[in-house]
């Protein structure tokens, strides 16, 4: 029971601390991507918590096999490194009882990533996806600022100045390039049209969900590059449709958005890629533990990163086998009768030859 219960401090402590690492660069990374969508105006810093929050399963369930992989050959490397695996075989304690006494962490980061890739990662990514559909049907200016151009999809917005409220834009700016009417006609040259109008607001269509900018005392002038003719007109009001209107339902066409339970309803290639990705990510953690328990051997001398090398070598090499299997069934190249499953079987085979060479030396 001491045994087991240092065992498994050891391994859990490793792996929170390299978890930790890793998920602070990830984080990193992806906060930065999103702080600069942010100061590019395509949705307000304020939602940046939330978009991080959600993120965090998809995170945990790549991160923790890894990050388990790693403990592993961590903690096992000291053991022997300060030859107290040694110590422990002398004493009756072989290579099978800690397999044994591991298994019980390793089902416990099992069920960890299971419940992130089963349930926790679709759930919050499609939360993700709806706080930034809403933010762009608000029908506030957070996300535009005023004094500076701002692209909007063939658009390029400016505005002089803004509401106290950011509910209205002053002396509203557009340039647009009708790409379109061009692909219609036998001209090169896109269509192009600039308005000016004296204040705008946004509207929302509550039958489509679509989101228009209205422009209100204005003019728009429509101009063909190489013409000298072009057309003007005056308005009291105008729209352009800013977005298209989108639900959780048509979100949820997104294959990565579905649920499980969804998942396994449906019979496409892409659902059932995308499930046995979702399963295969939690049974990577025992079949790692597998590889990691012998590879932690090493000799004082070499150090318990000497197969740290190899190890990450084996877990890149496993993870891009599954990547790959579940792009070529997603695009039915792959038959999903077989789909990920040879990949993981041929990894429990290096495991249990690499166990079964282990318990041959004793462990020592």
């Amino acid at each position: 029971m001491i045994i087991f219960r240092y065992l498994t401090r050891e391994i859990l402590t490793t792996m929170a601390a390299v978890a930790g690492v890793l998920m602070l660069v990830i984080m990193g990374s992806r906060f930065i991507r999103y702080f600069s969508d942010a100061a590019e105006g395509d949705f307000p810093a304020s939602i940046l918590g939330s978009l991080m929050l959600y993120h965090l399963p998809g995170f945990f369930e790549l991160l923790l096999p890894l990050s388990f992989f790693l403990a592993v050959l961590l903690a096992f490397g000291q053991l022997y490194m300060n030859s107290e695996i040694t110590v422990l075989v002398a004493c009756g304690v072989g290579p099978e009882r800690l397999l044994r006494v591991t298994l019980l962490p390793a089902l416990l980061v099992t069920a960890m990533v299971a419940a992130c890739s089963l349930y926790l990662t679709p759930a919050g990514a499609l939360k993700n996806e709806l706080i930034l559909e809403l933010q762009k049907q608000k029908t506030d200016f957070s996300v535009l600022g005023a004094g500076r151009f701002q692209d909007i999809g063939t658009r390029t917005v400016y505005a002089e100045s803004m509401s106290g409220d950011n509910s209205e834009l002053k002396n509203v700016f557009i340039a647009e390039r009708d790409d379109k009417k061009a692909a219609n006609t036998a001209d090169s040259e896109p269509r192009q049209s600039v308005i000016r109008a004296q204040r705008a607001f946004q509207e929302v269509s509550p039958e489509t969900g679509s989101r228009y900018l209205v422009l209100g005392n204005g003019t728009r002038y429509a101009v063909e590059p190489g013409k000298a003719v072009a057309q003007r007109l005056g308005f009291d009001r105008y729209g352009v449709r800013v977005t298209e209107g989108q639900d959780a339902a048509s979100l949820k066409d997104d294959i990565e958005l579905a649920t499980t339970a969804e998942l396994i309803a449906t019979d496409t290639p892409e659902a059932k890629a995308q499930l046995q990705w979702r399963i295969s990510l939690p049974l990577m953690v025992p079949i790692l533990m597998l590889i990691g328990l012998p590879l932690a051997r090493v000799n004082p001398r070499q150090g318990r990163f000497a197969r740290l090398l190899p190890a990450i070598f084996v877990h890149i090499t496993y993870l891009s086998l599954l990547i790959a299997a579940q792009n070529a069934v997603a695009s039915g190249k792959y038959p999903a009768s077989i789909g990920l499953w040879p990949i993981h079987g041929v990894y429990l085979a290096l495991g249990i030859w690499l166990s079964w060479r282990d318990n041959r030396g004793g462990g020592r």
